[in-house]
């Protein structure tokens, strides 16, 4: 396209200039327009996808609060951690346990014999494929032992097989040799391991100690359990036993705690503040006093934006709760009305906390609580096909328009050049055919205007 030529030898001009000029002031209009709006464009895609990515995570937030555990006000306690260690979940109210761990639920573990050359030693001495069937709980699982296959290979074919199941193996070696060891990670009566098969390492197997329940006792009540976690014993209450000592009882105690509770409300304050944070980053005005300087946010005026919004706050005032807490401003959780941030007063709270800490969980927590509703109001706005994926999706569209439209404008302008440069060359090439002939006549008639030259 460019041209070596600096200006025209008929006409003296700069005709690449002229063209230049030309092409410029034609594309000028058209290339502003793609330019703004790819800059527009692409300033609101990254503004969906900050306030797309900030109600993923507020919803991701307040639906780990969205249990009983988190809003009950409980706390459970034991005077012997070692122990035993409790953790609260659904259902769980006050109360005071004494607890006695007599014995710990255990698992079957079998040994085969012992294989002289250690490890490496040949688990199936034979030239023949056999068959270790490992059988538990009812269930049986077959093995194959490869003609010549050492203990290592048999190790690693039974927890490759057998891992999802809970069964595994390992070897233990001595100055005597090695053993095939497999246990279970299935505890309690009932769940003992047996061996069988034509395999020589089913021959002769120790059965060691067999499985067993775990035996306890909670205010003088001798109970058993099949698992180290018991999680039936005290409604929702997990217990999990760690050591047995029928000579030191322990003392399991689940209490108010409002400390949990209002670590929980304040929690849900902050997931809320930062999502409206994100929001308002993106939808204020910023006035300056001249219009010329004013500044908006991307998604300033935004109707999908004015509408989560509404929805957020819509929700914040629908009362739901039950009993002496029917808002949250009895709490002391109040809007600012020029941000919509929360905030908590803490001598309201402590007020509240007081009257009815059982009914500010029941407002949180639950299919109607406020938690719920949260994310129902909000769910329509995330997910592939959610509000805000689908106005991503339109974005991206319209940007590859604009980069089409980018395209197809240069090339217009490629060709503009082209033809013009061809026309202005022409001209140029027309005027140097005329000086030339202008010259020439010129020079004829001065010659015979000036007979002494001949």
């Amino acid at each position: 396209m460019a041209s070596s030529t600096i200006s025209g030898p008929g006409s003296g001009y700069d005709t690449q200039a002229i063209v230049k000029a030309l092409v410029g002031a034609e594309k000028a209009p058209k290339q502003i327009q793609i330019t703004d709006q790819q800059k527009d464009t692409t300033i609101k895609l990254s503004a969906v996808g900050t306030v797309k990515t900030a109600l993923e995570t507020y919803q991701s937030a307040i639906t780990k609060l969205n249990n009983v555990a988190s809003f009950n006000g409980l706390a459970a306690t034991t005077s012997e951690e070692k122990n035993v260690k409790v953790t609260l979940g659904d259902g769980a109210s006050s109360g005071k346990y004494t607890l006695v761990v007599d014995e710990l639920a255990t698992s079957s573990k079998v040994t085969s014999k012992v294989i002289a050359d250690g490890a490496s030693g040949k688990a199936n001495s034979s030239d023949e494929d056999q068959t270790l069937t490992i059988t538990q709980s009812g269930k049986s699982y077959d093995v194959l032992v490869p003609g010549g296959a050492t203990l290592k290979e048999v190790r690693e074919s039974i927890n490759t097989q057998l891992s999802a199941q809970g069964i595994s193996a390992n070897v233990l070696s001595d100055a005597n040799g090695a053993r095939l060891v497999i246990g279970s990670t299935t505890s309690g009566v009932g769940t003992d391991i047996t061996l069988s098969g034509d395999s020589e390492l089913a021959a002769g197997y120790d059965a060691g100690q067999p499985a067993q329940n775990a035996k306890y006792s909670i205010d003088g009540i001798a109970m058993e359990s099949t698992s180290n976690k018991v999680t039936s014993a005290i409604s929702g209450v997990t217990l999990d036993l760690l050591a047995a000592d029928d000579k030191k009882p322990v003392t399991i105690t689940v209490a108010s705690n409002t400390d949990t509770l209002k670590t929980s409300v304040q929690s849900f304050v902050t997931a809320y503040n930062a999502l409206m944070t994100a929001i308002n980053a993106q939808t204020k005005v910023t006035a300056t006093g001249d219009a010329s300087t004013t500044t908006a946010g991307a998604l300033t005026g935004d109707a999908s934006m004015r509408q989560l919004v509404t929805s957020l706050r819509s929700e914040l005032v629908n009362g739901s709760g039950a009993g002496s807490m029917t808002s949250l401003a009895q709490m002391g959780i109040t809007t600012d009305q020029k941000t919509g941030l929360l905030s908590l007063d803490d001598k309201a709270w402590d007020k509240a906390v007081v009257k009815g800490a059982g009914d500010i969980a029941k407002m949180f927590t639950g299919d109607t609580g406020l938690i719920s509703r949260m994310n129902k109001a909000t769910s329509s706005y995330v997910g592939s096909t959610g509000t805000l994926a689908t106005r991503a999706t339109d974005l991206n569209t319209k940007l590859t328009d604009l980069t089409t439209q980018q395209a197809e404008l240069d090339r217009r302008m490629e060709a503009l050049q082209k033809s013009l440069s061809a026309k202005y060359t022409a001209m140029d090439t027309m005027i140097a055919q005329i000086n030339a002939s202008s010259s020439s006549i010129m020079t004829t008639l001065n010659s015979l205007n000036n007979p002494k030259s001949s």
